[in-house]
């Protein structure tokens, strides 16, 4: 159905889909002009129908992805195995990973295993006498398939566990824990609903190839829809607080609610630094600059870093909200700096500028995981001392305090991105990155080499030899 044909019920019910995708702002904004279009005055509506109206553009086609990438079910795997093993359809649900891994432990035991851990098929397979002492009549062929197959699911068991954290640290870092708001609580508060559904659209934008810092994703419609839920004696904030936890928010929640909050930015801050700690270990990073190396999970890093930083920024605004700021007297850990590409980093480098001031702050400090489970000391006083060693201010830039407020933004419609680099409409953004280019990877040999016609890349881009790279 289109946005045009929803009445106002439908299109919320589509906003609250959305907190798990990612749509782009001005599709949310056309969906919320159906929701409360007809409460605005007319300055408003302006406002809200200049986004509403750049979800048309290119007929609302675009070339990225309006979803996080969702991951594959053991279908398969389970299909196999009931095939092999003659077993009559199962209830196991193969996008369940518990589900799975009880699945894989059925299928252990009748093979003679009683551990999942030990399916190494050279150790742990039974022999001839070994399978007829536990009553298996199977021949080895038959055995080691059966075998194979229950690996294959205790493992799927495992990667969909690890796939679905990434999915959901994924929203984390973007949206706080919206993915967590129910449909029921989200309808019954539109102008709340409005609000959380615009601005986490807005945080999940895609970053772009630049020297510019990030926009701030609280802009004029965001401020519009946030006026009125401030204006509503009935406002949900224990909703907006999920996803914005401001100061602002905070001061309407209650004491309760308050320390519950702390107390989920917390486990969720440990969990993350525990991931960090486990790729930090099995890789080689180079701590002084972050710059990727080669057989560095750049991707996967920077998510769990955007994750803990999220979190960490949270949780320190809900400990100033509850006048507890003295915690960071005893435990202040500090922030997780993500990996930089080289050639943006050369970029930096080539316009006068550096490293991000708070890399110095990053190399002063002990490691985010140390200080949160090896009980490394980390007080606000060392944060702020080695702010001071960097230059940097340790309030203005959230070592210590809430962040600092940016202007609010405004609205433009989304560019179309290749690797980070903007293109001038989805059919150039679809070839282009077919042909991989900007990928950092050699352009497949059907590419025109010499360069991209003028007006392509509308975003500024180092050149090379008078030419932007590919």
């Amino acid at each position: 159905m289109s946005v045009a044909g929803m009445s106002a019920e439908d299109a919320l019910t589509a906003l609250h889909a959305s907190l798990d995708e990612r749509r782009r702002p001005e599709e949310v904004a056309h969906l919320v002009f159906r929701v409360v279009g007809d409460q605005l005055g007319q300055r408003e509506r302006t406002t809200l129908g200049r986004a509403a109206r750049a979800a048309a553009q290119w007929n609302g086609w675009s070339s990225m992805p309006t979803d996080f990438a969702r991951p594959v079910g053991g279908g398969r795997q389970v299909d196999a195995a009931l095939r092999l093993f003659e077993l009559p359809d199962s209830d196991v649900d193969a996008d369940d990973p518990a589900s799975l891994l009880d699945f894989s432990l059925q299928l252990s035991d009748a093979l003679g295993v009683l551990d999942v851990r030990r399916l190494d098929f050279v150790r742990d397979r039974l022999n001839r006498e070994a399978r007829a002492a536990a009553g298996i009549d199977l021949s080895k062929r038959q055995y080691n398939r059966r075998f194979r197959v229950t690996q294959r699911v205790a493992a799927k068991a495992g990667r969909l566990e690890a796939e679905r954290t990434k999915r959901q640290l994924t929203i984390v870092a973007r949206a706080g824990f919206a993915a967590g708001i129910d449909r029921d609580t989200f309808v019954a508060d539109p102008w709340a609903g409005c609000f959380v559904a615009y601005l986490t659209a807005k945080r999940k934008l895609r970053r772009e190839f630049t020297l510019a810092g990030r926009e701030n994703p609280y802009d004029e419609i965001a401020d519009l829809l946030f006026r009125h839920c401030a204006e509503s004696p009935g406002t949900d904030w224990w909703m907006i607080a999920q996803v914005w936890p401001s100061r602002q928010v905070l001061a309407e929640l209650t004491e309760a609610q308050r320390g519950e909050l702390l107390g989920r930015w917390w486990a969720t801050m440990r969990q993350v630094a525990g991931l960090l700690k486990r790729l930090w270990s099995a890789s080689e990073f180079d701590r002084a600059t972050m710059i990727v190396r080669r057989g560095n999970d750049s991707s996967t890093w920077n998510l769990l870093c955007g994750a803990y930083n999220t979190a960490r920024a949270a949780w320190i605004t809900t400990v100033a909200a509850s006048d507890s700021i003295g915690l960071l007297e005893v435990s202040c850990p500090g922030k997780a700096m993500m990996l930089i590409a080289a050639d943006l980093a050369a970029w930096h480098r080539s316009t006068g500028g550096g490293l991000h001031p708070d890399m110095g702050v990053w190399v002063r400090l002990p490691l985010p995981w140390d200080v949160l489970d090896a009980g490394v000391a980390c007080t606000r006083a060392d944060v702020e001392a080695a702010c001071a060693a960097a230059g940097v201010d340790a309030y203005a830039a959230g070592w210590v305090g809430p962040r600092r407020v940016g202007a609010v933004g405004v609205f433009r419609p989304t560019p179309e991105l290749v690797h980070g680099v903007s293109v001038a409409d989805p059919m150039w953004a679809a070839v282009l990155r077919a042909e991989g280019v900007f990928s950092g990877k050699a352009v497949k040999d059907g590419w025109a080499r010499p360069g991209l016609p003028a007006g392509v890349v509308i975003s500024e881009l180092p050149e090379r030899d008078g030419q932007t790279p590919t």
